[in-house]
């Protein structure tokens, strides 16, 4: 059985994930810190915070930027991928973002997913219901 998308237990196993597959970050994403507001899950709205190029818990005090994402928009980027449907969330509005909007840029400079990247996300996304 797998785990529910943002829920403890996903964090925990999404972080034993990370460990073992010991990934490079990109430069551009070592010090990169972006707070989710993850809204209408179904166990209610998600706290969580984008940084060094892994998902945690909770907002970071000090991060420039919040996103204001929708629970399903989400599951879409980061469990299954989906760059096409951030890309048309952020352009319909879905997505609405406070701060410093420059980090958002930052992102895209980490290149694309390399191998290693690629095998992370299918190990995320075989251990998420």
């Amino acid at each position: 059985m797998g785990q529910k998308f943002l829920s403890d237990s996903w964090f925990d196993e999404v972080n034993k994930l990370r460990e073992k597959a010991s990934i490079a970050v990109p430069d551009a994403l070592k010090d990169l810190v972006i707070n989710l507001a993850v809204t209408g899950g179904p166990d209610g709205d998600i706290e969580a915070r984008m940084v060094g190029g892994g998902l945690e818990r909770g907002f970071a005090d000090d991060a420039p930027t919040k996103l204001k994402i929708p629970y399903d928009v989400a599951r879409k980027m980061i469990v299954e991928s989906d760059q096409s449907a951030a890309m048309q969330a952020f352009m319909s509005g879905q997505i609405q973002v406070e701060g410093d909007m420059t980090k958002l840029m930052s992102m895209q400079a980490g290149g694309s997913p390399g191998d290693d990247q690629k095998k992370l996300a299918e190990q995320i996304k075989a251990i998420t219901d």
